[in-house]
């Protein structure tokens, strides 16, 4: 269906405000934990994390804007998701130098039990937020909303792997673990950013 065709019902409309305003809360506060920790402890995951959580922002916030009214435009969805794929695609470059730099030797990652609780609740909400956009994405036949659940997904997704790498690295000392984990993020990054970049949402995410 042609996105500038869609036309959501109030009700549909009103849901979709309300999940993508709690999606702009949790991401907002997501985004600032994960980066502020990620500085502290000097975090190459958490910064991968935080960075992909401020691209969910911007796509959730124009969702928002994009259903304000009755019907949306499909010329404003795709330049909106170029623009943050090549914000994606940034990312991903400015995490590959972070974590080659800490197993190099160049910074020491150190213990952030703040990032592993973020990362704990991430995992849990974000799967939840996707399966709430994915059916309202289904009601309402929007590539936007679909392509925002695929991004929360990911989002779940990458949260377990940035996860895995901060406990190993709290526990066992291996510093390496948490850069390891930062480039285990980096396929997710450029896929995402690939398919915003040619205006495609995964519709099995």
């Amino acid at each position: 269906m042609d996105a500038a065709q869609i036309s959501a019902p109030p009700q549909i409309r009103r849901r979709i405000l309300w999940i993508q305003t709690f999606t702009v809360v949790w991401m907002t506060a997501e985004a600032g934990v994960a980066l502020v920790s990620a500085w502290k402890a000097r975090s190459p995951a958490l910064l991968g994390f935080g960075g992909d959580s401020l691209i969910e922002l911007l796509s959730a916030a124009v969702v928002i804007w994009r259903f304000r009214d009755a019907r949306v435009d499909e010329h404003t969805e795709k330049r909106t998701a170029q623009i943050g794929g090549i914000l994606l695609f940034a990312l991903a470059v400015f995490v590959v130098i972070a974590s080659a730099a800490a197993l190099l030797g160049y910074g020491e990652v150190r213990t952030s039990l703040v990032g592993i609780v973020l990362l704990l609740l991430a995992a849990i909400i974000m799967p939840w937020l996707a399966a709430e956009k994915r059916h309202v994405a289904a009601e309402t036949g929007s590539g936007a909303l679909r392509a925002d659940a695929a991004e929360s997904a990911l989002c779940g997704y990458m949260a377990w792997i940035a996860l895995a790498g901060l406990v190993v690295n709290a526990v066992w000392k291996n510093h390496w673990t948490d850069p390891l984990a930062a480039l285990c993020l980096i396929p997710i990054i450029v896929r995402e950013g690939w398919e915003a970049m040619n205006g495609k949402g995964c519709r099995r995410c």
